[in-house]
């Protein structure tokens, strides 16, 4: 089939990053992907075999399928083919241009089939995600008045609509049990700018003097920078910094690391998966908002004390020192969440499914 979705990058690029995965996930399963994004820049890293061009132009081939990245301002031409389904992406709504040339295509062709439209909304554990997940959301105004969206929520439970998973993610995940060391030997840092950063410095060094930072680009970068700018009179941690990374090989790096500090959304899915212990940095909101979404997170998660405690002042939610760091613990729960993960249908396989039962 053949797909729009639509993408605009707010900021970080987690937005642009899981459309697309999303994308990407389609395409490998034979589907027609146009991804419309306001500014794609930032796939020159993130999927550099895209080829992107300087108007924001890309094209990317896999076997079966294909990707077309567009502009967000690129017209469809009267001839311009008409996709089966619309997407979203955390619901950014279409482009003007892009309604009136589906509602000019729906007077012209009244016989054609209505594209299935969904919002694909952002990803929490909070107990609203299952009471809104698949409700209809009637379209009241403008050119495409009449047309039914669609609420559709990733999650962490059967009740969601899972999570994007990639089909090899099965197969990635070795005997970490006996593998993982007793303390973090290779720490990954992706996170904005935590109070708790030169604290945790202090502990690694403490805990495990070898132990090695790679320090993703970025704000968390500057924010470590910091810290080592402050530590004139003290010990320095082992650190190499990382330049922007092409979405596998970041996905590489969380496997290769025994603690990994992601932040976010697309890298919090893709830490689960890598299968070792990490914390997270939750997009933090000026009304608070990311406080009950972290606790719901590390509910759901079954997080023990030491990873809870960590996570709340890690987000600035305590003032409470940081616990030790419990490497055993924190590898055991992330895997027994991984392993219910597993048993869920994954997002891109339930989206499909939901798409053939509304046309």
């Amino acid at each position: 089939m053949l797909w729009d979705i639509f993408c605009r990058v707010i900021d970080n690029h987690g937005d642009l990053g899981v459309c697309w995965r999303l994308s990407a996930n389609l395409a490998s399963r034979g589907h027609q992907i146009r991804l419309w994004v306001d500014d794609a820049s930032a796939l020159t890293w993130m999927a550099p075999e895209v080829n992107l061009n300087a108007e924001g132009w890309g094209q990317l081939a896999f076997a079966t399928g294909q990707i077309e990245v567009r502009p967000w301002s690129a017209p469809l031409s009267d001839t311009g083919l008409a996709s089966q389904i619309w997407i979203e992406g955390f619901g950014c709504e279409l482009p003007d241009h892009f309604v009136q040339w589906a509602a000019e295509q729906s007077e012209d062709k009244p016989e054609a089939q209505v594209p299935v439209w969904l919002n694909l909304e952002y990803l929490s554990a909070e107990s609203y995600v299952e009471r809104s997940h698949k409700l209809p959301s009637p379209v009241m105004s403008g050119p495409l008045k009449g047309r039914t969206k669609w609420f559709f929520y990733p999650g962490f439970t059967d009740k969601t609509g899972g999570l994007l998973r990639d089909a090899h993610v099965a197969n990635r995940l070795p005997s970490i049990a006996a593998a993982s060391p007793s303390v973090p030997q290779s720490t990954f840092l992706f996170c904005y700018e935590p109070d708790a950063l030169s604290e945790a410095v202090d502990q690694l060094l403490a805990q495990s003097p070898t132990n090695v930072w790679h320090v993703a680009h970025g704000r968390g970068a500057l924010a470590f920078e910091k810290v080592l700018a402050q530590r004139t009179h003290h010990k320095r941690p082992l650190f190499q910094s990382c330049p922007p990374m092409p979405q596998a090989k970041f996905d590489a790096q969380l496997k290769q690391s025994d603690l990994n500090f992601v932040r976010g959304e697309d890298s919090l899915v893709r830490a689960i998966w890598a299968g070792k212990a990490f914390v997270w940095h939750i997009y933090p909101q000026d009304d608070g908002a990311h406080g009950p979404k972290l606790q719901a997170f590390l509910d759901w998660l079954g997080a023990p004390e030491s990873l809870r405690s960590f996570h709340m002042r890690w987000n600035g939610l305590t003032e409470d020192p940081l616990p030790p760091i419990d490497l055993a613990l924190w590898q055991d729960c992330v895997t027994s969440a991984r392993k219910r993960l597993m048993a869920q249908m994954d997002l891109v396989s339930q989206i499909l499914q939901f798409v053939a039962e509304k046309r």
